[in-house]
């Protein structure tokens, strides 16, 4: 199904690959899923005041230490935000992270961003290399331009802070997403091949020259869906084909070859996912869910592989319709990362998800394709909303275990009630769809308001 604020071909003129997927997938193309009906009368008749139930388990969420036991021994905690900029997600993120790190050991801030990304980040965090302010101002553009804020660049200022005072156990930045692969990355594969494999060098620079980017983010990323089919699939058959070759060598003898391999193989890697990602046929129902599926199953792999690499435990940042453990849109949008990551770590993945009553957000307008971001303002929602019975349980934000709940209030969780979920654009068909909140999260943290981020 087609959005019907916008035709598709300007549609994908506007966004990028990933701004496409992150625009449907969390904005929703469908209205809800048929058996995702509002809460019943006769189950509001059966729970006379959930608000009361749900306010036995909140914890104000100015205390974070209640937290710990709540995500006990995991490895990965992902938290979403109900829009991709608001403030008071961004800085709730990094409180949480901050927190974690000097009271549970977590060691990697992982985010929806690119590989690419994630290691220019990454090194000025460990060692002040770069400009931080022009990383993020290169970096995140087109559907990234949302996490160029201040909230993030006071995130990434206490990363790099925490690393001065602590050396002997920095904390560490990753991007687990395939929207771009960066010419470091090509670099980085490459430089690995002529000190290792020299007589090789020839064929990966051949391999890559289609796909290595010359211009800038946005440019490169606008510009590749208007390559035909044909060519996007020819393409990323040569960077999957520069993988392959890679992960026949042997690693070679050594102090840290094994090491120096593991790692170049994995930006390779990098660079033969997104080429994957972009042979989907975006113009057809098939190939945009096909797209979709791919995108939450690479971030999820993406993620586990660094988490067992480095043995780091991980504050994975992404939207609720990434975090969460069920898809509110299954014909469109398969199966979530929050899935895919509790198949493969168990116990080791909790997921937190986030809601909020009313506020601002920055989005691109879906009536105005072209423009920059604008901050939208939204009301509350209907007395049948989930929302409006989360904020009648405290005036203040506030978390709480949906694992570990009365059961009164697990009735009420349990039950399919409208709510927000709003992704790179607005208003799309769809944003506002019934889910159960039980079976999506394991934790969940509740705004009563929330505001726009300062945005770069």
């Amino acid at each position: 199904m087609r959005p019907t604020a916008l035709p598709q071909s300007s549609l994908r003129r506007r966004l990028s690959v990933a701004g496409l997927l992150l625009a449907v997938c969390l904005g929703g193309l469908a209205p809800a899923p048929a058996g995702a009906a509002p809460a019943s009368t006769r189950t509001e008749a059966a729970v006379t005041d959930p608000a009361r139930e749900l306010a036995r388990s909140a914890r104000p969420l100015a205390d974070l230490r209640p937290l710990d036991r709540m995500i006990g021994s995991a490895e990965v905690v992902g938290v979403g935000e109900a829009t991709h900029s608001s403030a008071e997600f961004f800085t709730t993120k990094h409180r949480i992270f901050e927190h974690l790190v000097e009271e549970r050991g977590f060691t990697t801030f992982a985010l929806e961003a690119n590989w690419s990304t994630g290691l220019l980040i990454d090194a000025w965090v460990r060692t002040g290399r770069g400009d931080i302010e022009a990383i993020m101002r290169d970096e995140f553009q087109e559907s990234y331009r949302l996490w160029n804020t201040e909230e993030y660049l006071d995130l990434f200022r206490w990363m790099r802070e925490y690393n001065r005072a602590h050396p002997d156990r920095p904390v560490r930045f990753m991007g687990n997403d395939l929207g771009y692969a960066g010419p470091n990355l090509f670099d980085a594969v490459t430089a690995y091949v002529s000190r290792t494999r020299p007589a090789l060098l020839p064929r990966f620079r051949e391999l890559y020259r289609e796909s290595r980017p010359t211009g800038g983010v946005e440019e490169w990323m606008k510009g590749y869906l208007d390559r035909p089919l044909a060519e996007r699939r020819r393409m990323a058959g040569d960077v999957n084909r520069a993988l392959a070759l890679l992960e026949r060598q042997r690693p070679g003898g050594g102090a840290g070859a094994r090491e120096a391999h593991a790692w170049a193989v994995q930006h390779a890697r990098a660079i033969a996912q997104v080429g994957t990602e972009y042979a989907h046929d975006f113009a057809t129902p098939e190939g945009l869910a096909a797209a979709m599926l791919y995108r939450d199953r690479v971030m999820a792999e993406n993620t586990v592989w660094w988490q067992r690499r480095t043995g780091d435990r991980m504050v994975l940042s992404a939207h609720n319709g990434h975090v969460g453990y069920v898809t509110l849109d299954p014909e469109h949008y398969p199966r979530l990362q929050g899935a895919f990551l509790r198949d493969a770590l168990g116990r080791d993945y909790v997921s937190v998800g986030a809601s909020f009553g009313r506020g601002s957000f920055n989005a691109h307008d879906t009536g105005a394709p072209g423009e920059p971001l604008r901050v939208f303002t939204v009301g509350p929602l209907g007395p049948d909303s989930g929302a409006h019975t989360l904020d009648r349980v405290a005036d203040e934000p506030f978390y709480l275990d949906l694992r570990r709940t009365t059961p009164a209030a697990r009735e009420w969780l349990g039950t399919p009630r409208p709510d927000r979920n709003i992704g790179t654009a607005y208003p799309w068909p769809g944003d506002t769809v019934p889910g159960r909140l039980s079976a999506s999260y394991d934790l969940l943290i509740h705004f009563p308001r929330i505001s726009a981020a300062r945005l770069r």
